[in-house]
């Protein structure tokens, strides 16, 4: 049996961010650089880590594969995942926007279609909104849609809006706030109770400080 808590840190743009999170939390790693181990640990030896690509992190924590992970609120909600939530970490802020190309008014298109990497998540804003809209999925950049006539908008995350810039587009219309959790697997939060509750308090009071 694991002795150490498995915690899954997203790979990409959110891995530096938690890797800062965990260290101002006390938890200090080297992030498994210059090891070819799939798995690194603390300098404690409490924790074990390991980085996957950010979309497999809740699939790995809900099947009970790891105990806890570092993921966007953005791939939760496109999903449904049977975790638990119990701490947003403040890290990985940006927003989900519509975006349209300059000058288009969305409200004049009467048969819209909308490129996305989160299908599901859109679907629930345009019906939120009494709206129909057509969505095409799309895994690479979504930018490219409207400029090519693949699509009338896009909804996307954005950080600092300049991509959306630099391709002719405007932010319309916030879709929701998107900052990265931390979940548990639910198994865990009962037999691994005490270092799950410990993790915990440890993040929560680097995220309580910086709020």
């Amino acid at each position: 049996m694991r002795t150490t808590l498995l915690i899954a840190l997203p790979k990409g743009r959110l891995f530096d961010p938690a890797l800062g999170l965990l260290s101002r939390a006390g938890i200090s790693t080297d992030g498994g650089q210059g090891s070819r181990k799939l798995t690194f640990q603390d300098s404690e030896g409490i924790y074990e880590f390991v980085a996957l690509k950010p979309a497999d992190i809740p699939v790995y924590v809900e099947s009970g594969a790891v105990d806890a992970g570092i993921v966007g609120s953005d791939i939760l909600r496109e999903q449904d995942f049977s975790v638990y939530e119990p701490l947003d970490l403040h890290i990985g802020l940006c927003r989900m926007v519509l975006a349209a190309q300059d000058g288009v008014d969305l409200q004049q298109v009467q048969h819209m279609r909308i490129a996305t990497k989160y299908p599901r998540t859109a679907t629930r804003f345009f019906a939120a909104r009494s709206r129909h809209a057509h969505i095409v999925r799309l895994e690479g950049s979504v930018e490219i849609a409207p400029l090519l006539g693949l699509a009338d908008a896009i909804v996307d995350l954005v950080e600092t809006g300049r991509t959306l810039r630099e391709n002719g587009l405007t932010a319309v219309e916030d879709v929701s706030r998107v900052s990265a959790k931390l979940i548990v697997n639910r198994t865990a939060m009962k037999t691994r109770a005490g270092a799950v509750r410990s993790l915990i308090t440890l993040l929560d009071k680097v995220v309580y400080a910086n709020s």
